[in-house]
């Protein structure tokens, strides 16, 4: 298992061992897991391209997108893509040519129970002929200790399995520019630069929210059992340093039941592209609450056809009083959101001198303020959180 801060070569080493390794043994297949399999596109395919290049093997390899696979020219061995959101496409694997040995989990983090692993892990039991082995290799940021990684893998690993802790400083392709960014991690974030710099385990003490759970839903299924839910979206804008973050909820004020069923976080985003992405969703009709620092892009937005978008009323104490409206619901999120997840794992009360701060750091924070966004309307400040009935 491989754990490390970010830029600190877990994916590249991994790309460059499979492809290598793959040339080297014939007839050993490898099969790579992510969570949520429409993210392997922009990630694991798209390192694996950047390794064969890199080992200037180009002519050697066939890579397609439709399927999702690559495949070693002289001997017929894969390279297959499955994601955990289609469980069936993960048990009922084989391959033509050779011995399926090896698995790649990228974001290793995202898989949130030991059973999910179980079920890829032995989908690859039975002997192999030598020179051939089986290896299983997750590579992942340790955002949070309590996860069952640790415990199974690192505090207490069985004999076969090898635990390794990687650095940004351990990197030959990053530059200088790079290694300045967590020069400046570590003394303005000292919190995020021991997970995202040093590959330390993440503090889970102080956290947020705990009133939440992963779980699969049917949204179809909740409106038609419960026709009084209402939806809740939200967008918070990002560019360069953070993501557009957009939340898609579902709000029961009865029940006092939230669920988190769809969400978009990208770096990057145009105006024109925030737009196409919501309407691409379908959510182009609904009422969708954006964060009020910047009314040029709602303006922007709406004129593009997103006519509902409003501007979020903020106020003296908003952050605190939607963190507290938000805590007082059993909150629901579907495993396809990996980044309100992530960020659900993360976002904690700050800390001076050693005291907790009625605070909340700002870090892991962007689908968090789009999620307060999205339930701002149902809820106002009078003392304590009010429903509106």
């Amino acid at each position: 298992m491989l754990k490390g801060g970010r830029g600190s070569k877990k994916s590249t080493t991994e790309s460059l061992w499979t492809i290598w390794n793959m040339m080297k043994y014939e007839q050993a297949n490898t099969l790579v897991i992510r969570k949520i399999f429409k993210d392997h596109r922009d990630s694991t395919f798209a390192q694996l391209n950047w390794a064969i290049n890199r080992l200037q093997v180009s002519h050697l390899w066939h890579c397609t997108v439709s399927p999702l696979e690559m495949t070693y020219i002289p001997t017929k061995q894969k390279i297959l893509f499955r994601g955990l959101d289609d469980p069936m496409s993960v048990t009922s694997i084989t391959v033509e040519h050779g011995h399926l040995c090896w698995v790649w989990f990228e974001e290793f983090y995202q898989i949130s129970t030991e059973a999910d692993f179980n079920m890829v892990d032995e989908s690859i039991r039975g002997n192999v002929p030598e020179p051939l082995f089986k290896q299983v290799t997750g590579t992942f940021n340790p955002w949070n200790e309590r996860h069952w990684i640790k415990e199974r893998f690192f505090d207490d690993p069985d004999d076969n399995t090898l635990s390794i802790t990687t650095t940004y400083m351990c990197n030959e392709f990053l530059d200088e520019s790079d290694r300045n960014l967590f020069e400046v991690m570590k003394e303005k974030n000292p919190r995020r630069y021991q997970v995202a710099g040093l590959g330390d385990w993440g503090i889970a003490e102080g956290l947020v929210y705990d009133n939440w759970s992963e779980e699969s839903f049917s949204v179809e299924e909740i409106l038609a059992a419960r026709p009084w839910v209402k939806s809740a979206f939200g967008l918070d804008f990002g560019y360069t340093a953070d993501p557009t973050a957009f939340s898609c909820n579902l709000i029961d004020l009865e029940n006092k039941k939230l669920w988190t069923f769809d969400e978009h976080y990208q770096k990057g985003m145009l105006n024109t592209q925030i737009a196409a992405m919501i309407e691409y969703k379908g959510f182009n009709k609904e009422e969708i609450i954006a964060d009020c620092a910047e009314p040029k892009s709602i303006e922007e937005i709406r004129r593009l056809g997103i006519s509902r978008i409003k501007a979020a009323r903020k106020g003296k104490d908003s952050v605190l009083n939607g963190i507290q409206f938000i805590q007082q619901f059993d909150h629901i999120i579907h495993p396809r959101c990996v980044n309100t997840i992530l960020e659900k794992n993360n976002y904690a009360w700050d800390t001076r001198d050693g005291r907790q701060l009625n605070v909340p750091i700002d870090d892991f924070n962007h689908l968090m303020d789009a999620e307060r966004y999205a339930v701002e309307k149902y809820a106002t400040k009078m003392n304590n959180i009010e429903i509106l009935r």
